[in-house]
Order: structure tokens, then sequence, then C-alpha cells
């Protein structure tokens, strides 16, 4: 698994993930994995990705693929491009669709937490897409981090200091999160 956190503050938003990839109990942490980074640009996203190392793949292709740069600005825009990877997901990944018969609808089986100009954005795995006013988290160490966001956020501290401290807060007490802290910043749009 993963964590993944954005911060909204001052101005900026900052979108930082932990960096290890674990396969059952065996942990590949970036010393010993190049391509250890689980956020990938889009347009002028920044997007990170929770759940099996193969949807950072996925989306790298499905994306740099896209004839137009999809607008991620704005939820309905989200919303809509998450409809259409997932139809994708399915058709062209092989997506494994089946889950829980009480399940309303269909599982992508990511998260993804996303920063540009326009603000900070998630889209849980059931493609419910939320814009964030301050800070949000998703992976295993979601809770953890949480709560260092909300201890941190009124502080001095920029956001890329605590989204890096959240992630850090994460790997502390998650064992499927692990350090180095990737932290990637962009200016927001007044």
């Amino acid at each position: 698994m993963t964590t993944l956190v954005v911060v909204k503050k001052d101005g900026v938003a900052a979108l930082a993930t932990d960096t290890l990839t674990k396969w059952g109990s065996i942990k590949e942490s970036a010393k010993y994995v190049v391509n250890h980074s689980k956020i990938l640009t889009v347009g002028d996203s920044l997007v990170a990705v929770t759940g099996y190392s193969t949807f950072l793949h996925i989306l790298r292709d499905y994306f740099s693929h896209a004839e137009v740069s999809p607008d991620l600005s704005r939820v309905e825009s989200i919303f809509s491009t998450w409809q259409t990877l997932h139809a994708a997901l399915k058709d062209q990944y092989y997506l494994q669709a089946g889950e829980d018969k009480d399940d309303d609808l269909e599982s992508s089986q990511i998260d993804v937490l996303i920063a540009n100009p326009s603000g900070i954005f998630g889209v849980a795995e059931h493609r419910s897409v939320q814009e964030f006013a301050r800070f949000y988290a998703y992976g295993s160490g979601a809770e953890l981090a949480l709560g260092a966001l909300y201890a941190l956020y009124d502080t001095p501290l920029g956001a890329r200091e605590i989204a890096r401290k959240a992630i850090e807060a994460a790997a502390e007490f998650d064992d499927r999160t692990g350090l180095p802290v990737e932290v990637k910043t962009l200016h927001l749009l007044s």
C-alpha cells in the first residue's frame, strides 16, 4: 500500500507520497527500486496513486495516449475523466471489476489525490470526486497522516513541510508506508 497527502496553504499546493512498494511481506524501498515515484504529471496537474504499483503504469500509459489532455481542474470534469478511464481500465488494462455484491458500483480499485493550479482533489475507488479546502490523505497510513495534517496546518509551516511531516508520521507507525518522502509543489491560481 502507500500513503498520499495533499495540502493547500498560502497559495501553494503540495502533494506528497511515501516511496515504499510492498509485495506481501516483502518491502521494496527506494534504496532498491529506481522507479519508486508515485506521482505523475498530467497536463498541469500532479496525480498521486494508491493501490498496486501497476496502476501508476496504467495511468501514465492511459494519459500519455490521450488525444486531448484531460481537464482535472473541476469536480465535474474529473468525474467525467474517471468514468472514461474506468471503461478503459476494464477494456484495455484488464481490471478485475468483480467485487462484493453489496456494492452498488464497480470499483476502479485505486484512490488518487490531485493537485493543480485550480485546487486539490481526491478520487476514491468508486469514482466519487471531492475538492478539499485545506488537506487530505489516502492510503494505508491515511488516518495517521490526517492527524498530523490537522495538528500542523495552523502552524507557521508551509504546505510542503506540512505534507512532508504527515508522510513521515505515517511512516513512523504504519508498516505499509516507507521513507523517503517525495514532495512536489505548485502555485495555485488566486
